[in-house]
């Protein structure tokens, strides 16, 4: 019996991608599912002071990345950073197997930290 190893595939946006498409990707993901969700230097990115970017997309970024966190803390990806250049990573989120006994749905979860 042959057990091969599968190779890691990373998808990459080929824009920012918004917080509502990466909550669609982590409802859809399967377990070793990977997504880069954001490549630059985020806390910088995010720092009104600081960042380059313009404000509306400076605030998308910020919530996504609040939203990545969230996601990681609840168990739902994984959060990783490689690094491609000096001040600048690639932020990556890998799917994580899904709790035998969640019965809650990531809608009802997300319906749940805006209540909080």
């Amino acid at each position: 019996m042959f057990m091969g190893t599968t190779p890691f595939i990373t998808v990459r946006a080929s824009r920012p991608l918004s917080e509502i498409e990466f909550c669609a990707w982590v409802a859809q993901a399967v377990p070793g599912d990977r997504l880069e969700y954001h490549r630059g230097f985020l806390v910088l990115d995010t720092f009104p002071a600081i960042s380059h970017l313009p404000d509306a997309q400076r605030v998308e970024l910020a919530k996504l990345g609040s939203r990545a966190f969230w996601a990681a803390e609840q168990g739902l990806v994984h959060l990783v950073q490689e690094r491609i250049d000096t001040d600048r990573f690639a932020y990556i989120a890998v799917a994580r197997p899904r709790p035998k006994a969640a019965t809650a749905s990531l809608s009802a979860l997300l319906l749940d930290a805006q209540a909080a």
